[in-house]
This record gives structure tokens, C-alpha cells and sequence, in this order.
């Protein structure tokens, strides 16, 4: 069990990085022009991906918090 779930947590934190990744290139793209331009709150493509990646990470994070949880729990119980 604690093989399949360091496996399963390894994977999770694959794809933390891969978002996190994907988030920055995201905001390197935004050109300087998006940053200041003023269009009544409306968010330009790269905005709106990098608001995707982030949740997208938070999401990922949280989930291998609980992996690890799980971990401990099956750990300590035996």
C-alpha cells in the first residue's frame, strides 16, 4: 500500500510542477501591453491561463497533502 501511494504522490508532484511550469511560461508571455492596458476588467487569454494553472496547482498540492496524510496514517498504524 505504501509503494502504490508513493507512486500515486510522486505522480501528484508531477503535476504540481507541471502546472507551476505551465503558470510562469503563461506569465512570461504576457506582454507588457497586456499588463497595462485598461479593458473595463476584461482578462486577456494569458490571464486567464495563468489563473487556470494556478488553481490547477493549488489543486495538486492539496491533493498530495493528503496523499501524504494517508501515508502517515498507514505508517503509523503499523
Amino acid at each position: 500500500m505504501k509503494i502504490f501511494l508513493s507512486i500515486v504522490l510522486v505522480g501528484i508532484m508531477a503535476m504540481v510542477v507541471y502546472s507551476l511550469v505551465r503558470g510562469i511560461v503563461a506569465f512570461l508571455h504576457s506582454t507588457k501591453v497586456d499588463l497595462e492596458r485598461e479593458d473595463n476588467g476584461q482578462a486577456t487569454e494569458m490571464q486567464l491561463l495563468q489563473n487556470k494553472m494556478m488553481f490547477a496547482r493549488i489543486k495538486w498540492q492539496a491533493l498530495a497533502i493528503v496523499v501524504v496524510a494517508v501515508i502517515l496514517a498507514v505508517s503509523g498504524s503499523a
